[in-house]
C-alpha cells in the first residue's frame, strides 16, 4: 500500500501492524480493527513536535511553568493519531478528552492543536455526513472546556475554534470529493481500455476464423473431388490445408498469449505478427483455394511500422476472403504501393463467378468490414469499400513513415 494513502482494503503491507478482527466502514468497506502505516507514524510525531513546540511557546508568552504532566498529555494527543485510520471517532474522541484535561489542569488561552485538526479531518475522510457533522458540534465546544482563558475574551475563543473547525471540515469534504471523482475517473479509463482491448482481440479472431476456416473449408473440398482422379491435387490442397490449419492454431495461440499475459512467465517469445512481408503467403492461399489473384507492388518496397504491417496483412485476408465466401470463382487482384508518406492498399475483384448464396455485405457493414475500418482509423488512414464494375473493390491509405534502405521497383505474384 502506497505511504499516505488511505486503507482501503484493510491491509497495511510490510511497513503496518494488524490485530485481528475487522469492522465496517460507513461505505461498507471492511476495515481492520488497527492499522498504522509508516506515514501514520511519520505523521504522529509531526503532529505531537507541533503542538508540544506550540504549548512550549504559549507556555512562555504567559509565564507558565512546563509541567511534566502536561507535556505527557500533549504527546499522548499526537500519539492517538497513529490509529486514525482504523478508528477515527475513537481517535477524535480520545484526542478531545486528552485536551480538555490538558486545558483544566492548566489553564489557557482558546486553542486548536493539530492533533484536533487531524483527528476531525480523518474522521470527515472517512466516515458519512451525519457522523462528521456530529463531530464538528462536538468539537467546537469540547475545545473550549478550560480552567481560565486568559487574555482572550471567550466569545473570540468560539469563534476562532469554529472558524478552524469549518474549515478542516470543508478541506476533508473536497479531498474526499476529488479523490471519488478520480477514482471513478480511473474506474472509467480502466473500461474503456477493457474494451479496446476486447475489441481488438475480436477483430482478431473475426479475421484468423473466417480466413482459414474458409480455406480449410475449400481445401478439404478441393481434395475430396480431386481425390479419385488426381491425387496430386488433392495431395497438394491437403498439405495447404494442413498448414493454414498449423497457421492459425499459431494465432490463436498468440492471442490466448495475451489473455494469459502476467499469469505466468513465458517459456518461449512469441512468434512476430504478420506483416506486409507475409501477403506472398495470402496469395497463394487464395490461389490454391480457387480465386486466381493476381498481386503486384508498386514504389520502392521497405519495412513497416509493425501495427501498419498487421493492418495491410489483416485488409488482404479479409477481402480475398469476403472474394471467395461472396463471389467464388471470380479474379482477385491486389496491389500494394508504397509511397514516401505512407502505404496503399487495393484487393478488387470481377465478380465474374458470383454464385447464389450470402449477399455481398453492404459499405458500411459486416463485422469483416467494420473491423477494416476500426484497424484502418486506429492507424490514422482511411479505408473505402464497395461495388466497383461487376465485382468488389476494398483501398485503405495508411501513413507510414519511410524507412530507408527498402528496395525500390515493381513486382508482380
Amino acid at each position: 500500500m502506497p505511504m499516505g494513502s488511505e486503507d482501503r482494503t484493510g491491509t497495511t503491507g510490510r511497513e503496518g501492524a494488524r490485530a485481528p478482527g475487522r469492522r465496517t466502514r460507513w461505505d461498507g468497506v471492511r476495515e481492520p480493527a488497527f492499522a498504522w502505516t509508516r506515514s501514520d507514524a511519520l505523521l504522529a510525531i509531526g503532529t505531537a513536535a507541533i503542538d508540544l513546540i506550540g504549548f512550549s511557546i504559549a507556555a512562555a508568552e504567559e509565564g507558565r511553568a512546563l509541567t511534566v504532566s502536561a507535556v505527557v498529555l500533549v504527546v499522548l494527543g499526537g500519539a492517538c493519531v497513529l490509529a486514525r485510520r482504523a478508528r477515527p471517532v475513537t481517535v477524535l474522541c480520545a484526542v478531545l478528552a486528552l485536551g480538555m484535561a490538558l486545558n483544566l489542569t492548566t489553564p489557557q488561552g482558546p486553542h486548536f492543536s493539530a492533533a484536533f485538526a487531524v483527528a476531525l479531518y480523518t474522521v470527515t475522510r472517512l466516515r458519512g455526513p451525519a457522523v462528521t457533522a456530529a463531530a464538528a458540534l462536538a468539537t467546537v465546544p469540547l475545545t473550549l472546556i478550560s480552567g481560565g482563558h486568559g487574555e482572550v475574551s471567550a466569545l473570540t475563543g468560539v469563534l476562532s475554534n469554529t472558524v478552524a473547525v469549518l474549515l478542516v471540515v470543508g478541506t476533508g469534504l473536497l479531498v474526499r470529493r476529488w479523490q471519488q471523482e478520480a477514482e471513478a475517473r480511473r474506474t472509467l479509463l480502466a473500461d474503456r481500455a477493457v474494451a479496446e482491448e476486447r475489441r481488438r482481440i475480436a477483430r482478431e479472431l473475426h479475421d484468423i476464423v473466417a480466413h482459414h476456416i474458409t480455406t480449410m473449408q475449400l481445401m478439404a473440398g478441393g481434395a475430396r473431388a480431386n481425390l479419385a482422379h488426381d491425387p496430386e491435387a488433392a495431395r497438394e490442397a491437403l498439405v495447404t490445408l494442413e498448414g493454414s490449419g498449423r497457421m492459425a492454431l499459431g494465432e490463436m495461440r498468440q492471442l490466448l498469449d495475451v489473455l494469459r499475459a502476467g499469469e505466468e512467465p513465458e517459456q518461449v517469445p512469441p512468434e512476430p505478427q504478420p506483416g506486409a512481408g507475409d501477403l506472398g503467403r495470402i496469395i497463394t492461399e487464395s490461389r490454391l483455394a480457387g480465386t486466381p489473384t493476381e498481386f503486384t507492388v508498386h514504389g520502392t518496397a521497405r519495412p513497416l511500422p509493425p501495427t501498419v504491417g498487421l493492418t495491410v496483412f489483416r485488409i488482404v485476408q479479409e477481402a480475398l476472403t469476403n472474394a471467395r465466401k461472396h463471389a467464388g470463382g471470380a479474379r482477385a487482384h491486389v496491389r500494394l504501393t508504397y509511397r514516401p508518406e505512407g502505404v496503399d492498399v487495393e484487393v478488387r475483384d470481377d465478380g465474374a463467378g458470383a454464385r447464389p448464396g450470402p449477399a455481398r455485405p453492404a459499405a458500411g457493414s459486416g463485422y469483416g468490414l467494420i473491423g477494416m475500418r476500426e484497424r484502418v482509423a486506429l492507424q490514422g488512414g482511411t479505408l473505402e469499400a464497395g461495388a466497383c464494375e461487376g465485382g468488389f473493390r476494398v483501398a485503405a491509405v495508411l501513413p507510414a513513415g519511410a524507412v530507408p534502405g527498402g528496395r525500390g521497383g515493381e513486382r508482380r505474384g
